[in-house]
């Protein structure tokens, strides 16, 4: 039977994007089912400035939430994702970031065969490292460790030759209705948003397979 085509529709900052990314993972090893993974750029604060934000009071601004309320939801992440076999490492001085530059390197990286690899390792740099995935050199060492080339990463990341393509990318998702992520497209057919669970995407890809 054909892999099945999944398409994630995601930010590297998301931290509910790479729970719900392994849970998936999990439930394609218990159905033993193969996939084909592509990772469509979503940015969580397009206008974020620059300097990015202390992620704390980020989460409190955006969602109404107090502090109490933040450090559950953090302490509610570490203990999924260490079941899920990913470690949250939140600092108490990590800053929310721009992430458009990260989604123009992950378009250069699926050109190459890569981009999968580097997904992953933005999110290791970010949720595990704590490290600026809007700084050009922490994503160009990022693309070393996906095994890309570091002065190409630099050049397209300097230049911006994929920032229409990113742009348009966005547009489709959001013209097709997505307003949150994660959310995965089974087949260019089915639609879950949101981290589902290992037992939901099981029984997507099943449904997928008949």
């Amino acid at each position: 039977m054909d892999a099945i085509r999944i398409d994630i529709v995601s930010d590297v900052v998301c931290p509910w994007c790479i729970v719900g990314y392994q849970q998936l993972e999990q439930a394609m090893r218990e159905c033993q089912v193969d996939a084909d993974i592509y990772w469509q750029p979503f940015e969580l604060n397009p206008a974020m400035v620059p300097e990015g934000e202390h992620l704390g009071e980020h989460i409190q601004r955006k969602y109404g939430s107090t502090a109490e309320q933040s450090q559950a939801a953090r302490e509610n992440l570490v203990d999924t994702g260490r079941k899920l076999g990913f470690e949250f490492r939140f600092e108490d001085d990590m800053r929310i970031v721009n992430t458009f530059l990260a989604h123009q390197l992950l378009h250069w990286a699926a050109l190459h065969g890569r981009q999968h690899q580097l997904k992953i390792t933005l999110f290791h740099c970010y949720f595990n490292r704590a490290r600026d995935v809007s700084d050009i050199d922490v994503l160009a060492n990022a693309a070393v460790e996906a095994g890309l080339d570091h002065e190409e990463a630099l050049e397209i990341l300097q230049d911006q030759r994929y920032a229409e393509a990113v742009r348009e990318a966005q547009r489709v998702s959001i013209s097709g209705g997505i307003q949150g992520v994660p959310a995965m497209i089974f087949n260019q057919q089915e639609l879950l948003v949101g981290a589902q669970g290992v037992d939901r995407y099981k029984q997507m890809l099943q449904q997928m397979q008949t």
